[in-house]
């Protein structure tokens, strides 16, 4: 069986100890194994501190971007073979996997072209300098600098991908050089993704340890930058680690997130914008089976309106076929793991403690073109709550899966603001509305409980991504339960890898600073 090495100091390491088998989780078929310990994690974090972070100081914004343009199409090259492994590994549907693959190039291709606008220059400034003597001549100016560590980015199971690209892209345009830790259970993907560039970026620049991170960040500190994707529980333990409490390591973590669907009662049923809602939350339950930190897990509906979504979104979960994403037609695929089979199933049932059935029951199915007894799979799932305000589970239950639930509101944006703030953080709300006052009022109530407001209404239908698309020009991230991380987001993501320090001194020589023109 083919062993998924790291590629650590230089070199493919392929480690000993435990072995993690990947598998087809639609067929359960064994791919490849990664093995859990071996790896010289002490001499990776050097060698990305010496000769990565050497390589990406001695260019500029521009020449970074150049890196992350041949990054792009070593990428873009290898599509169809990286579609493949997505669905063999992955458990995706073409659709899916090419989301996961398009996704990573294309926002490595968005920050390469955002390099070239920064130009040849090595420091981002923050807005413009300010006059802090009797005279223009002594200025105060704002700018963020490279740290001089490591980024360590570590990713989920549901993006191998786009979770690798979107850290990378902010961290090596910011000048730091990466080790990325893809889930194992999925990194069939980001192991290719990665022998792949690795030949096209300086050495040390680009890192990748497939097995064990546990003692990772012990060897990490001030210098240095961790950005995480995962649960809340494991994000709660990095925030204690000593290295962010004592050391000064700069953890950016995205955790779980109940995002929300609200249809404003100005929506007429048949209309666009009621098309749009229906669309988009049948695709968010079920695109990657419902394993995006974006998808919609809660529907707000005015109480008149319960019976009509419920009918709509049901008609449209029945027209989705699931089986192995192998063959043609299949439109849904199987959970990733046979763990995260087992906490669907769990969180199914702790919503139907409180809630009713609309589509699907408890995500019995019977897959399509699979053996029998085979494979990771859960039906989507709809369920209703007549009141939003009376059902705790549907705002504290993040069910990562195809599975939602609806529930009435009274229609008033206040209200539908507060029900969406009980879930305690979200990364995205998509709100549907073509009444402006309606909309308005919904962000004075709603902004602060969301990293991203998704606005769905008739006019900017035709030409919608969806509210599950994290796009490189806008934030990924969000408030409290969501991790408080900040990720893309235009040059707003490089932040994250960079110190801001406050240049005080002639503006002249500030000026010619940032112009990339040299010193004093």
């Amino acid at each position: 069986m083919k062993t998924l090495a790291s590629f650590l100091c230089g070199s493919w390491q392929p480690g000993h100890g435990d072995a993690t088998i990947l598998v087809n989780p639609a067929t359960e078929a064994p791919l490849a194994q990664v093995h859990a310990e071996g790896y010289d994690l002490a001499g990776a974090v050097a060698f990305a501190r010496r000769d990565g972070a050497a390589a990406l100081a001695a260019l500029t914004f521009a020449q970074r971007g150049e890196l992350l343009a041949a990054f792009a199409k070593a990428i873009a090259d290898a599509r169809e073979e990286l579609i493949t492994l997505a669905i063999a590994n992955g458990g995706n549907t073409r659709g899916d996997a090419k989301f996961d693959i398009d996704g990573a190039s294309g926002t490595l291709s968005y920050y390469a072209d955002l390099a070239k606008m920064l130009g040849n220059t090595h420091f981002l400034p923050d807005y413009a300098p300010v006059q802090v003597g009797r005279t223009a001549r002594l200025v105060g100016q704002h700018v963020y600098a490279t740290k001089p560590g490591v980024a360590v980015l570590i990713n989920a199971f549901n993006f191998p991908a786009w979770g690798l690209a979107e850290k990378a892209a902010t961290a090596l345009l910011a000048g730091m050089p990466i080790i990325g830790k893809p889930a194992t259970a999925t990194c069939l993907v980001t192991h290719r993704v990665v022998e792949l560039a690795a030949p096209v970026l300086p050495a040390g620049v680009l890192q990748l340890l497939c097995g064990s991170a546990r003692s990772l960040p012990d060897l990490l500190d001030g210098r240095d930058v961790l950005a995480f994707t995962g649960s809340s529980d494991t994000a709660a333990t990095l925030r204690s680690h000593a290295a962010v409490t004592t050391r000064g390591l700069r953890l950016c973590a995205e955790a779980d997130s109940v995002n929300a669907a609200v249809l404003a009662p100005d929506v007429e049923v048949g209309g666009e914008t009621w098309g749009l809602f229906l669309a988009d939350v049948a695709r968010d339950m079920t695109q990657k089976t419902g394993q995006k930190c974006t998808a919609i897990r809660r529907v707000l509906v005015p109480h008149d309106r319960l019976r009509e979504v419920c009918d709509a979104l049901g008609e449209r979960l029945a027209a989705v076929v699931v089986g192995d994403p192998a063959h043609e037609g299949v439109r849904m695929g199987p959970v990733a793991t046979k763990t995260q089979q087992r906490d669907v199933l769990t969180g199914i049932a702790r919503l139907a403690e409180s809630t009713q059935p609309v589509f699907g029951e408890a995500g019995a199915v019977t897959p399509q073109h699979v053996p029998a007894g085979k494979g990771y799979f859960v039906g989507a799932v709809l369920r209703v709550a007549p009141r939003a305000a009376d059902c705790a589970a549907m705002h504290a239950n993040e069910v990562f899966g195809p599975v939602a639930t609806v529930a009435g509101y009274d229609g008033e944006a206040h209200e539908a603001a507060a029900l969406v703030g009980r879930g305690g953080g979200s990364l995205v709300t998509s709100m549907y509305s073509d009444d402006r006052a309606w909309v308005r009022g919904y962000v004075q109530h709603g902004a602060a409980h969301n990293g991203r407001l998704y606005m769905g209404s008739e006019k900017m239908a035709a030409q919608s991504p969806g509210p599950g698309t994290a796009l490189p020009q806008l934030l990924h991230g969000g408030p409290g339960r969501a991790g408080g991380g900040q990720e893309l987001g235009g040059l707003r993501g490089l932040t994250t890898y960079m110190q801001c320090v406050a240049l005080q001194g002639d503006a002249t020589v500030i000026k010619a600073l940032l112009e990339g023109e040299g010193a004093v």
